[in-house]
C-alpha cells in the first residue's frame, strides 16, 4: 500500500506544481516575463493546458 500512497504523493506534487506555473505565467505583470516563464517551463517538460471550451 505505501507504494500506491507514494505514487499518490507525487502525482499531487505535480498538480500542485503545474498549477503554480500556470498560475504564474497567466498573471505574469509583462509580456516578457510572461514569455520567459513559458519558456523555462518548457524546457523542463511542462506544456501549458489547452483552454476548456
Amino acid at each position: 500500500m505505501s507504494n500506491l500512497a507514494a505514487r499518490l504523493r507525487v502525482r499531487r506534487a505535480h498538480s500542485r506544481t503545474r498549477r503554480a506555473v500556470t498560475k504564474a505565467i497567466d498573471t505574469a505583470a509583462a509580456t516578457t516575463v510572461r514569455d520567459e516563464l513559458i519558456t523555462i517551463a518548457q524546457k523542463h517538460g511542462y506544456q501549458k493546458p489547452k483552454a476548456r471550451v
